[in-house]
């Protein structure tokens, strides 16, 4: 078992899965909030936080760890690459998931001829780039754009720049192998077989996972619902943290 796995709250049993090159603290300013209806399963992907790295180490693989620390038939919230191991899960162990909440999501990250909404190879490569050469003044720029509309975004981001110091500095094999499953993964053909109940949360500014591949997920999935926030880019959890929350509340109400 690989997955460093945070518990923290009282009620029924939510995951959280967060995206490339972060961990679990990306969440911090939600928990106290999303506590108090909910024993959250704060998940740190392998070769991430205080997770250790696998081998081998693809979109499969990812979904099998985690699927390991989640409790018996839960309720799964993935971000962006976590979204992706959240939808793997979904395909792979069916039985393991209650309803799926899929944030920022895509199918597919990376254009190809018969797929444009995603993010152009020769853009992706460039921010890897940038990465390599500067992995936390990266990240942190990269979640400073998407505080940018929230009410509190100082606060927001001075919070983040301390989470992100309390946990290790992913190896750069892990980032490059984890940007690999980003550049890799096509789940377009198996959507349709994702028989849960399935939130959709986007931004309609986001430009890593435009809305429109929420919009063909949601015409996709068997039991698909499609919550777009306006103003919103790729991290709606942090930018319009009350819109999402009380959409997160509203789609989990039956058991809150």
């Amino acid at each position: 078992m690989s997955c460093n796995v945070e518990i923290v709250g009282q009620g029924q049993p939510l995951v959280m899965i967060h995206g490339w090159g972060m961990h679990s603290g990306v969440w911090h300013p939600l928990v106290k909030r999303l506590s108090e209806h909910y024993i959250l399963y704060l998940i740190d992907l392998p070769g991430m936080g205080r997770s250790r790295p696998i081998e081998p180490y693809h979109l499969h693989a990812l979904a099998d760890e985690v699927a390991e620390v989640i409790p018996g038939v839960c309720d799964v919230l993935g971000w962006s690459l976590g979204g992706m191991v959240a939808q793997r899960i979904a395909l792979n162990q069916p039985d393991r998931i209650r309803r799926l909440i899929l944030v920022s999501s895509t199918p597919k990250f990376v254009t190809s001829s018969d797929w444009q909404v995603g993010v152009d190879p020769t853009n992706f490569n460039t921010f890897a780039n940038n990465v390599n050469y500067d992995y936390k003044h990266a990240m942190m720029q990269f979640l400073t754009l998407q505080c940018m509309k929230a009410k509190d975004a100082r606060s927001t981001i001075k919070q983040l720049r301390q989470t992100f110091e309390t946990k290790p500095t992913p190896t750069q094999s892990t980032l490059n192998r984890a940007l690999h499953v980003l550049l890799e993964s096509d789940l377009r053909d198996e959507i349709a077989n994702i028989r849960k109940p399935t939130l959709l949360i986007h931004g309609d500014r986001d430009t890593l996972t435009p809305v429109q591949a929420a919009h063909w997920m949601m015409q996709q999935l068997p039991m698909g619902f499609l919550r777009v926030i306006s103003g919103a880019a790729h991290a709606p959890f942090l930018s319009h943290s009350d819109q999402f929350v009380e959409t997160l509340n509203q789609f989990l109400e039956p058991q809150v």
